[in-house]
């Protein structure tokens, strides 16, 4: 297969994957090199992302490596094969690559679960509440780079709305459903369509108001994207450069206890959803 020039997150993980297999057998890359009849290189393109891998082979690798765990090989399997062409290919060359990155993962979720403390998360931001926020962005964006940006946000809902909607669970704290990004029309519109989505019934919001006690978890922001099996599971949180995919097994379990602690400090969804509701009367 072809050296790719810009290996999407997916890819770059099934290498990662990949990698941790050989190591944990104890092989160097140059021992694959050799089972294959490979080269070094080339076994480092593969688990760099940046070379395919076909079925045949990576079921050939994970016998070498003695993984007995066929649910992993399978989802392995399923990363290697053609990449999904998805809507988000039309933004490519229009978009940076982590825009692609971050639909992508979430198209392949099998759950989604969100803290957000000062914006509405972008799966629930309607069209005008997205304009206004990349519409701050310094340097100002021109229409022909705001409106993509915009577009792909209200495409990325697709998981919610799809045969068999993307089980989402978020956690928003009351400033990002107070901070007026834009008017108070917008605010209230935006308030009325989170409340919608929660009616749907695959979403579910929880509230942490600001009179909550106790809690001290202002700056844990993430999307935690659950994979086929736990060791698939990606955090996604925003840094200075874009936005970080993050699947060390450490850094997951660390995550996975920060969301459960912010969960308990929320108020239960019936009464979040009060909350919400309540919040626009006053709009």
């Amino acid at each position: 297969m072809a050296p790719r020039s810009h290996p999407t997150a997916r890819q770059r993980r099934l290498g990662t994957e990949l990698r941790r297999l050989r190591e944990s057998a104890g092989l160097k890359a140059r021992d694959v090199a050799a089972f294959l009849n490979s080269t070094s290189a080339q076994v480092s393109q593969v688990e760099a992302g940046i070379a395919g891998v076909s079925e045949e082979r990576i079921r050939r690798l994970a016998s070498h490596y003695a993984c007995a765990d066929e649910v992993l090989i399978d989802a392995l399997v399923a990363m290697g094969g053609e990449r999904t062409r998805g809507w988000w290919d039309e933004y490519r060359a229009v978009l940076p690559p982590v825009f692609l990155d971050v639909a992508e993962a979430e198209h392949h979720a099998a759950f989604l679960r969100e803290v957000v403390i000062s914006h509405v998360p972008g799966l629930l931001q309607t069209r005008d509440y997205a304009r206004a926020v990349f519409g701050y962005m310094v340097p100002e964006l021109p229409e022909s780079e705001l409106e993509p940006r915009v577009e792909h946000r209200m495409r990325r809902r697709a998981v919610l709305n799809r045969k068999l909607p993307t089980p989402y669970e978020t956690t928003v704290h009351e400033a990002a459903l107070r901070i007026l990004v834009s008017d108070r029309g917008v605010a209230r519109s935006q308030l009325l369509h989170i409340l919608q989505e929660i009616e749907c019934g695959h979403t579910t919001v929880r509230v942490i108001p600001f009179a909550r006690e106790g809690f001290a978890g202002a700056g844990i922001e993430m999307v935690y994207v659950g994979g086929p099996l736990p060791r698939l599971d990606t955090v996604l949180r925003d840094a200075p450069h874009g936005t970080a995919f993050i699947d060390a097994e450490s850094q997951l379990t660390r995550f996975r206890a920060l969301l459960n602690r912010v969960e308990k400090a929320a108020l239960e969804p019936v009464a979040s959803r009060d909350f919400i509701h309540h919040l626009t009367k006053e709009l």
